[in-house]
């Protein structure tokens, strides 16, 4: 058996992907936008006889609301560039199996809930990110089509909100956890008051890194389906909990602010992870306050030098 391509190794998912049968690459070590630059690395993978069996895609431009908002036009271009290249590549080196990352952004602001695979292309996506979500959307479209001209076994999996180590902690354009957790590390430490951005009362389904590795691994080995594959617990908390517990785990007790003349961005995102729980109803997810836990503590044991 062959190796498997990791992309974004050492970002939030990718660098869960641990063992000898991966092959991990970052943004340091290849630039997936450009074309010839992948096409290059698998001509000499394929020459050295070392050319990988598998691709799992978790690259990306990847923020929260506030880099979202600040940044359309280059979440758009990066995202859509390093996607579009990588699967044609994946497609001319007759890589046997791939796994695309996507975002439950994809789906559009106003559907009925919960999140199914088949409403993604049912209406525009929020206008926070638009940009990001349609770059992720013709992800789904590229590899669709794919499988009708080219019969490749490639599909793409929708995560809900990720958080883990190895997170990006930027104030700006992090996501919700690992921005939470910096913020309150630096009102802490600087005896200051925490401010939230939005009212706290937004719900969104979390889901731990560790627990997206192996559920993606499960499904490299086991899925061969068209559909996108929804990677969720399905329960719902409002940011205003999480906050609540961050601030617990951290031991802050100083006031905490909600920004409401700030954009709460969806209200809710529910989504059906049905497809996980038929094939795998074993699985065991890591509860958000034990996540959290780990997230933290890895956060405080390599604090300042985490990605900002």
């Amino acid at each position: 058996m062959g190796k498997i391509l990791v992309t974004g190794a050492y970002g939030l998912v990718g660098s869960q992907f641990k063992g000898e049968e991966y092959e991990r690459i970052g943004s340091g070590d290849l630039n997936l936008i450009n074309q010839k630059y992948i096409d290059d690395h698998f001509y000499w993978s394929e020459k050295n006889g070392d050319l990988p069996e598998g691709i799992i895609h978790c690259a990306a431009k990847v923020g929260g609301i506030q880099g979202n908002m600040n940044g359309q036009g280059q979440f758009f271009y990066e995202n859509i560039s390093m996607n579009t290249a990588i699967i044609e590549s994946a497609r001319k080196f007759g890589i046997k199996k791939f796994i695309a990352f996507l975002s439950t952004c994809v789906f559009p602001d106003n559907v009925e809930y919960p999140l199914s695979p088949n409403k993604i292309h049912l209406g525009p996506p929020h206008q926070s990110n638009y940009a990001y979500a349609y770059a992720k959307r013709m992800a789904d479209i590229q590899i669709k089509s794919y499988r009708e001209q080219y019969g490749v076994n490639y599909f793409s999996v929708i995560p809900c909100n990720i958080y883990g180590t190895s997170d990006n902690y930027n104030l700006e354009s992090g996501h919700v956890i690992p921005m939470l957790i910096h913020k309150m590390h630096l009102a802490k430490k600087n005896n200051t008051e925490f401010k939230v951005w939005g009212s706290g009362r937004p719900l969104r389904e979390f889901i731990f890194s560790e627990d997206v590795a192996k559920l993606t691994k499960l499904l490299y080995d086991n899925y061969d389906g068209s559909d996108p594959v929804i990677l969720s617990t399905s329960e719902e908390i409002s940011i205003g909990s999480v906050v609540e517990m961050i601030a617990e785990i951290m031991e802050y007790d100083g006031e905490i602010i909600f920004d409401r003349s700030k954009p709460d961005g969806q209200y809710r995102k529910p989504s059906d992870n049905s497809i996980i729980k038929n094939m795998f109803p074993d699985f065991e997810f890591t509860p958000i306050r034990d996540g959290l836990r780990k997230s933290i503590s890895w956060f405080n044991e390599n604090y300042p030098k985490v990605r900002l």
